[in-house]
């Protein structure tokens, strides 16, 4: 069959090496004549892919020992409260850089659970402009932008990439913050996780969703510094808590078994062709080549986010009209292109170049460009 290219935001592409593999072991998962979303998840068939997916993790990142690799339900949505809910308390505060949506949605639900609490949430940098549904980003927070931090917060989160707006701490994501010192960092990587290396030992905690770019939807992936852990509230459900679920080898309750067996897929044909650095390459080579496309047209591609800002996996353009867009995305479907609206609220033209997405499929994209481009 011929594969529609998929450059849809989430939930995302996957690998055709992992999905033909799920596709093989469909029926007969490791000679039990069953498929793996029969078999237990105490048992010792399901155990083996579960113990390789955070192997994997562990050997793509370098997960050092100080820290614990955990399988969560929710999705990072629901994350967005479990996190105070485990590291705030009574007259402790919390601050948040937004530099997106996402780290508002985030920064919002903190609040929420920050009150129930007694505690306070504080926004430590906002690279917005104007209000409500009219306000924008266009760049990611820099050290200058931190004039609200309180030197003894229970944590400070930021969102690596926002997906909707297409901006993405680009460089280090921990750089902005050389001075955190004892106030643990913590990152949303819901959109760009494993796309390249990091130092994981520079953050207390690290969540994403599965769903953009290592797995299906329904899986949430957690590295959280170990002593975060056993710091955590105990006077919350025991269910919500990360030391339940840490002690527990994420298997307290029934995890999303087959999430996390197409997880355990994804990392093995990541590390299967190379490991970190080799999708990094991939990556900045398609994104190089649509920047290309957008900046060296005719006038008809516009990028409003800053250069040093731009999202590697979420390219975001707008072309003169709305009609224009729409008429756009309308023909590179009849050539089997998908998911190239932007998000609703935004609008425009939004390109997800996700470890999964071919660089044919970018080529082919680049080349309809030029086409629309000289045919007006």
């Amino acid at each position: 069959m011929s594969r529609t290219m998929n450059f849809s935001a989430g939930p995302a592409a996957l690998p055709l090496p992992a999905l033909e593999r799920a596709r093989d072991e469909l029926l007969d998962f490791a000679g039990t004549g069953m498929s793996v979303m029969e078999q237990s998840h105490r048992g010792a068939d399901y155990e083996k892919v579960h113990d390789e997916a955070i192997a994997l993790t562990r050997g793509l990142l370098g997960v050092p020992d100080t820290h614990d690799v955990l399988f969560l339900q929710g999705g990072a949505s629901a994350f967005f409260a479990l996190l105070p809910m485990n590291l705030l308390e009574k007259g402790r505060s919390a601050d948040y850089v937004l530099t997106g949506v996402w780290g508002e949605k985030a920064w919002g639900e903190a609040r929420h659970t920050a009150n129930l609490l007694g505690a306070q949430v504080h926004v430590a940098a906002d690279t917005g402009t104007g209000d409500g549904k009219a306000k924008t980003w266009t760049r990611v927070a820099v050290a200058a932008d931190l004039k609200q931090r309180d030197p003894s917060a229970a944590y400070l989160h930021f969102t690596t990439n926002e997906t909707i707006h297409g901006v993405q701490f680009g460089v280090d994501p921990a750089r902005p913050f050389p001075d955190s010192g004892k106030v643990p960092l913590v990152a949303d990587m819901s959109s760009d996780f494993l796309w390249r290396k990091f130092d994981v030992s520079r953050f207390g905690l690290v969540y994403a969703g599965a769903q953009k770019n290592i797995g299906p939807s329904g899986v949430v992936m957690v590295i959280v510094r170990k002593e975060l852990v056993a710091a955590g509230r105990k006077d919350i459900p025991k269910i919500f808590q990360l030391r339940t679920h840490a002690e527990n080898k994420s298997l307290y309750n029934t995890p999303p078994t087959f999430g996390i067996y197409m997880v355990r897929n994804v990392l093995a044909w990541l590390q299967g062709i190379g490991g970190l650095d080799a999708i990094e390459a991939r990556n900045r080579t398609k994104a190089a080549k649509l920047y290309a496309a957008i900046d060296g047209g005719p006038g008809v591609f516009r990028c409003s986010v800053e250069r040093e800002s731009r999202s590697l996996m979420n390219v975001v353009f707008r072309l003169p009209t709305e009609a224009d867009e729409e008429r756009f995305a309308k023909e590179a479907k009849k050539l089997g292109m998908i998911g190239l609206k932007g998000h609703r609220s935004v609008g425009g033209i939004r390109v997800s170049l996700y470890n999964a997405v071919e660089p044919a499929w970018v080529d082919a994209l680049v080349g309809f460009m030029g086409e629309f481009a000289r045919k007006g």
